[in-house]
């Protein structure tokens, strides 16, 4: 049984919901990854070494948003013309994403290999987590054919609906991960470095996953070798939306470096602190992120089938459960977060514990902002819109940049809690403005259109 997914028919938040929760559930298990290196760095090896990984996290978070923004991006187009009922487009669009994908990933293995060094020093990296440091990255850097792989062809399936099949290949990629990092830290001592090796195998068998799947599961995903050939134009269509999209997370991951930059000056105990906290946050705001790729998915499926007042109901919808998810996650890492603190560390788990706390209640007070950044950026981008959104991520930047370089002059762990809900009201009050004035560009139809007849015969076959 096919798991495709036509969201251009039914209930839009119905639609909504069922997609999102398993990409929920599959990024709460792709966070696995990482915070199963925390946890069992910061058990088994120490303060220092949960350090020396979480010193790391804006730069992997740099790399995964430069692979995730493209992956997503160069895929628009393949979900806009599953939408339209145009497969021998949509395979066109897929063969062509994926091979500006390998030279994209091919160029930021480079890139990433040559300039860790340097950068980890401009970041202020405290000396006696450095070499940890640069080990875990340096890894992490060669490993971004893998984790582009899974990237890729998870978008290319959700680009199509389907949004379980990634969900499933995590978990047991998950479940790898923690076993590699037990076997590779425990029992062959290879401390950070360790953690980061399991991190990209682990990555690089989901993606192996979803090839065999695509392969041997999707019949429409079964690529000529006319859909192969390079195509100009298909490939400029892509790069326009794909690379902003890259930027857009580069440049919010450099706002986030600022700030980690700033945080390193407060020394290792801080970071210690401050890495357990992300940790608790990124897992509660997965829901946010997975609401986007759904977005993302149902305006580019909607817009190809030309049907914006669905794309309209889609955005309220969408928000409506973003904001009473706020209120409800809001309330409980406000309350609850700090206690789980103890999954990361054994020692000086006191010392941190207060720390932790002061930076859960900062982002917990700010969700509603950051269901809007989520939304509405994701939603414009698969309408085909690059650089509105990038724009959004310029106004990130500025946000955490700011804020982030005024706690760096007093060196205030407070100031470092309060950058990213600066960079959220910002981001949001642009992207609310960018939707408003893109729908003024529809006219609003009296009723829903009809259903294409275009799309009812390629899925049949």
């Amino acid at each position: 049984m096919t798991m495709e997914r036509d969201m251009t028919a039914g209930n839009p938040a119905k639609m909504i919901v069922s997609f999102t929760l398993p990409v929920f559930i599959g990024n709460v298990f792709q966070q696995f990854y990482n915070m199963a290196d925390a946890v069992i760095v910061g058990k088994f090896v120490g303060t220092k070494a949960l350090a020396a990984v979480g010193s790391t996290g804006t730069i992997t978070f740099l790399i995964w948003g430069l692979i995730m923004g493209a992956a997503v991006g160069f895929t628009v187009l393949t979900s806009q013309r599953f939408g339209a009922g145009d497969m021998d487009g949509m395979r066109r669009t897929a063969g062509s994403a994926a091979l500006l994908a390998a030279i994209y990933a091919l160029l930021l293995t480079a890139a990433g290999v040559i300039g860790m060094k340097p950068l980890l020093q401009f970041m202020n990296t405290p000396e006696d987590i450095f070499e940890d440091a640069y080990a875990y990255i340096l890894i992490f850097c060669a490993g971004i054919f893998a984790q582009m792989l899974y990237n890729l062809l998870s978008c290319i399936l959700r680009a199509l609906g389907n949004s379980k099949t990634p969900l499933y290949f995590l978990i047991l990629a998950a479940a790898l991960n923690i076993l590699l990092d037990l076997l590779f830290i425990l029992q062959f001592g290879l401390g950070a470095a360790g953690a980061a090796l399991a991190t990209v195998i682990s990555q690089g068998v989901s993606g192996l996953l979803c090839l065999v799947y695509i392969i041997r599961k999707v019949p429409l995903l079964r690529l000529k070798r006319c859909d192969w050939k390079p195509d100009g134009q298909l490939a400029w269509n892509q790069i326009r939306i794909g690379l902003p999209m890259a930027l857009q997370y580069s440049i919010t991951a450099v706002g986030c470096m600022m700030m980690q930059s700033s945080l390193n000056l407060l020394g290792s105990v801080a970071v210690a602190a401050f890495t357990a906290a992300s940790k608790i946050e990124q897992v509660v705001t997965q829901a946010y992120t997975a609401l986007g790729t759904t977005m993302s998915t149902y305006c580019a499926q909607n817009t190809g089938a030309g049907d914006i007042r669905r794309v309209r109901q889609g955005f309220q919808a969408a928000a409506r459960m973003g904001f009473l998810y706020s209120l409800a996650a809001g309330a409980l890492i406000a309350t609850l977060g700090k206690h789980m603190t103890w999954l990361f560390v054994s020692e000086h788990a006191g010392e941190i514990l207060p720390s932790v706390d002061l930076y859960l209640k900062c982002v917990a007070a700010f969700f509603l902002p950051l269901t809007i950044v989520n939304v509405y950026r994701n939603g414009i981008q698969g309408m085909g819109y690059g650089l509105l959104p990038m724009l959004a991520g310029v106004a990130e930047f500025l946000g955490r940049g700011i804020v982030a370089m005024i706690a760096a002059r007093y060196e205030s762990y407070l100031g470092v809690c309060l950058a990213s809900p600066a960079a959220w009201i910002l981001a949001s009050a642009v992207l609310l403005f960018a939707y408003f004035y893109i729908m003024r560009r529809y006219p609003v139809p009296c009723r829903i259109p009809a259903r294409p007849l275009v799309h009812s015969s390629p899925r049949s076959t």
